[in-house]
């Protein structure tokens, strides 16, 4: 059973587990013996239900904190519920006037690092711990040099905690830029392979045209002529032997042309691969059911743009939802990328957004960049399938060759 459980998840039920356990310290110190019932004495059981709100408001903070650990985006809402889980556990010491607030507190430094950056959540922990020394010396009867050292021991077990945790947190991103390498070198492999199987298929439909062809035509050719200096029975045999030849020579042309006719790399078997488990982001990719790129180059630019958008949209926009929507016509790729993120005033255009748009310049094509707060952003590609020139060289060879 825990081998179907993730490093988070564990941390998220141990966390809860501790949590629980703390309630029965909490409810020894909330009941009195029997014998020992005053009015007193039932005047501060009855008194011990703030501790209990204060425990019960962690539990369900650090419930709600712990959900889906490292696999969402942490929001301003978020950071609030950070202060309020060590305040409950901080609570929790002033109420019952013990030290079950230091435990949770080791608790709290577990999943710091998922929620703070590193010095904000040391700063926090080591306040909070201070915060506690009244508690030790009211509650517990310490001398106040005997307090100080007891919440520095305490800093101690949580500090360690905190690393713990802290490393936990870098092994998870250290296995999310594996899976991100993983799937960048998935795709590209799958493009390598469809560049090769391209540059293959060219390879043997040249060799058949400039070989197969070029022999073919000449024998044609040396037969047209045997069939006028031939006589009888020979001549006939010449002139089957011509027609096969022709026969022949139209079954290469037609397999040339059958191999360059499939002389594309397919851009849904370079492309899905990218939108496979991105931890904190889901992308909705569509892409046309024929989706084929003639030029491996405009194929990797197409790749490395897809790329840089998922990788924007995770590490900058603070988006749940990617879209992206391909389309392609006769002469141009158009893609349109839209997340949910929490957009800017304005497109602050960096090293991402400037490759993007120098590789898609090379080929004629353009970006735009559409963004307003609480909007998200949208980015729209044009990716031209051939340059101007030889767009406009194409229709000359096509007029040149019309007539004949």
């Amino acid at each position: 059973m825990l081998h179907d459980l993730n490093h988070n998840r564990l941390l998220r039920i141990a966390g809860l587990f501790t949590w629980a356990l703390t309630g029965l310290p909490l409810l020894m110190l909330s009941l009195a013996p029997v014998e020992q019932l005053t009015a007193g004495d039932v005047r501060v059981t009855l008194d011990s239900w703030p501790s209990w709100a204060a425990w019960a408001v962690f539990g369900l903070s650090y419930a709600w904190l712990t959900r889906g650990l490292g696999e969402r985006r942490i929001r301003a809402f978020d950071h609030l519920l950070v202060l309020l889980l060590a305040g409950s556990a901080i609570g929790i010491s002033y109420y019952s006037q013990s030290g079950l607030g230091s435990i949770l507190l080791m608790v709290v430094a577990c999943v710091l690092p998922w929620l703070l950056p590193l010095w904000v959540g040391v700063a926090l922990l080591v306040a909070c711990e201070f915060v506690i020394v009244p508690v030790y010396v009211r509650g517990l009867d310490f001398t106040w040099p005997e307090a100080v050292l007891q919440a520095a021991l305490y800093v101690g077990f949580t500090g360690f905690a905190f690393v713990t945790g802290f490393v936990a947190h870098q092994q998870a991103q250290a296995r999310e830029e594996q899976r991100r390498l993983n799937a960048e070198l998935r795709a590209t492999r799958a493009l390598l392979a469809e560049s090769v199987r391209v540059n293959e298929r060219t390879r043997i439909s040249r060799e058949l045209h400039d070989l197969l062809g070029h022999h073919l035509t000449a024998l044609s050719l040396n037969l047209e002529i045997a069939s006028h200096l031939a006589s009888g029975q020979a001549q006939d045999h010449v002139g089957q032997a011509q027609t096969l030849a022709k026969l022949l020579l139209s079954d290469v042309r037609e397999a040339v042309s059958q191999l360059r006719d499939d002389d594309a790399i397919d851009m849904r078997a370079t492309l899905l691969p990218l939108a496979e488990h991105v931890p904190s982001l889901q992308v909705d990719m569509q892409l046309p059911v024929q989706f084929v790129v003639d030029d491996p180059e405009r194929a990797h630019v197409l790749l490395r743009c897809t790329q840089e958008i998922i990788t924007n949209a995770v590490r900058h926009s603070g988006a749940s939802l990617l879209r992206l929507r391909y389309s392609q016509d006769r002469d141009t790729i158009r893609v349109d990328a839209r997340d949910d993120g929490r957009g800017a005033e304005a497109a602050r255009i960096g090293n991402g957004l400037t490759g993007m748009r120098e590789r898609l310049a090379a080929y004629g094509g353009t970006l735009h960049v559409e963004t307003a707060p609480d909007r998200g952003f949208v980015l729209k590609l044009e990716l031209p399938l051939a340059d101007a020139t030889g767009l406009r060289d194409a229709a000359r060879r096509g007029e040149a060759q019309s007539p004949a």
